[in-house]
């Protein structure tokens, strides 16, 4: 019985790892190709990973809980020989004469009893048609296709050997192939949005004291008393690299201010149930950005340059079932109000499950479903700004010369200082709350 060996596969954007959480065949299962077999955790996200063979699982190379290098063994899976039955209805098809007198051969065949060589001129002799298996093991690459609704098989792979990958599916269904980001997404310390967000669940699943992949019990051995020590998850090593890099290279400056909200809260209420809090926010940093460009940009430290982007990626942080994460909305500058609120609550949900993620080219954040009125956030590198809102509160505020009561909320921008200077985020900052302030005469403009 031959055996076939399915390795991790490359799961892109540079990975080179993954963490089993959860197998979904037991050895000695029957699996097909294209089944899901596996559930792992990498630095970006959870991946169903499925096999590339047909047959049945003869070892599970990694237990629940293991880390696995790209390239490792995953699964072995044995090709499994066909039951006499179906031997019997392959033969029959191909009008071979394996078979009894008179049950599909020949006329002449049948009445001469003999075997003989099957014509190939025969007209009504047709052997049945091969299933052609696409040879590809990349899960993203599948799912990709399966997303565009492509058909593997009707590819020729470009890859070593003809294996299908990235480039030839983008290529098939007419996407633009986008290359990976620089580097991995080093998120802010922020949360999903809540009452600053209608767009959103209004509930954020408190991150875990440990992963939920990582291994049940600490290195007790390792400890001193009174301690207890976890591992660090895949996820957690990536986001604390990318984090780190964040610090150790952008030189970011902090600016803040109090805004009066009032009025978008009452246009909120008003249009119920429309847009959410959020998504009018995210229209109006949209246009900001469009007024400046710089803080949609990355800095390029090789060729000393700054990078403007002329497509507006909005990523916005959401605290995740394995920690947080910053999913994106992609061009987020070609859509309405509307349409902004639908991608926000989508890609809101699905990074809550751990099913999405992204890189945006600017990310904003609501700290104030954590009940906080500022952060001085880390900016999600190799972007150049983030922008934060804290919780809206009733406050006394002066209008008109008049204390009145009014719903403030603080708003914090951190910006890479080598892009731009204090006053170039100021008029950032105060391009967005002016715009809040007086929502309906910045909706008229966009």
């Amino acid at each position: 019985m031959s055996e076939q060996v399915f390795r991790l596969p490359d799961l892109g954007e540079g990975l080179t790892e993954a963490e089993v959480v959860r197998w979904l065949v037991a050895e000695g299962d029957i699996v097909e190709v294209d089944q899901p077999v596996v559930e792992v955790e990498t630095a970006k996200s959870l991946v169903e990973v499925p096999s590339p063979y047909a047959g049945q699982v003869a070892t599970r190379h990694a237990p629940e809980g293991g880390v696995l290098e790209v390239g490792k063994p995953l699964l072995t899976v044995a090709a499994v020989a066909p039951a006499p039955a179906d031997t019997y209805r392959e033969e029959e098809r191909a009008g071979s004469g394996n078979v009894l007198i008179g049950y599909g051969t020949t006329g002449a065949a049948a009445a001469s009893g003999r075997r003989r060589r099957p014509r190939t001129a025969v007209a009504h002799v047709t052997a049945a048609p091969s299933r052609r298996v696409p040879l590809v093991v990349s899960p993203l690459v599948r799912k990709l296709a399966r997303e565009g609704g492509l058909d593997l098989r009707s590819l020729d792979g470009s890859g070593p050997g003809g294996l299908i990958v990235r480039s030839d599916v983008t290529r098939a269904l007419a996407i633009p192939s986008t290359p990976p980001p620089a580097s991995t997404p080093a998120p802010s310390p922020a949360s999903a949005p809540s009452h600053v967000s209608a767009s959103a669940p209004a509930s954020a699943s408190a991150p875990a004291s440990a992963s939920a992949s990582a291994p049940a019990s600490a290195s007790a051995s390792a400890s001193a008393p009174g301690e207890r020590r976890v591992p660090l998850s895949g996820f957690r090593k990536a986001t604390s690299a990318a984090l780190s890099r964040s610090r150790a290279e952008i030189p970011e400056a902090t600016v803040w201010v109090d805004l009066d909200a009032t009025r978008l809260w009452e246009l909120r209420e008003a249009t119920r149930p429309g847009p959410g809090l959020l998504a009018y926010i995210a229209r109006f940093t949209v246009a900001a950005l469009r007024e400046y460009p710089v803080f949609n940009s990355r800095v390029d430290t090789e060729r000393q340059e700054i990078v403007e982007l002329d497509r507006i990626d909005l990523g916005v942080a959401v605290q995740g079932s394995r920690g947080l994460v910053v999913p994106a909305v992609t061009d987020a500058g070609s859509l309405t109000t509307t349409g902004l609120d639908e991608q926000i609550r989508r890609i809101t949900e699905a990074a809550r499950t751990g099913t999405v993620t992204g890189n945006g080219t600017f990310t904003l954040n609501n700290y104030g479903s954590f009940n906080v009125d500022g952060s001085a956030a880390i900016i999600n590198h190799p972007q150049a700004a983030i922008l934060g809102f804290g919780r809206i509160l009733d406050r006394p505020w002066v209008v008109d010369g008049q204390i009145c009561v009014r719903k403030i909320c603080q708003m914090s921008f951190v910006f890479d200082h080598r892009v731009a200077d204090g006053a170039t985020a100021a008029g950032f900052m105060r391009a967005v709350a002016d715009a809040i302030e007086n929502p309906a005469s910045a909706i008229a403009r966009l």
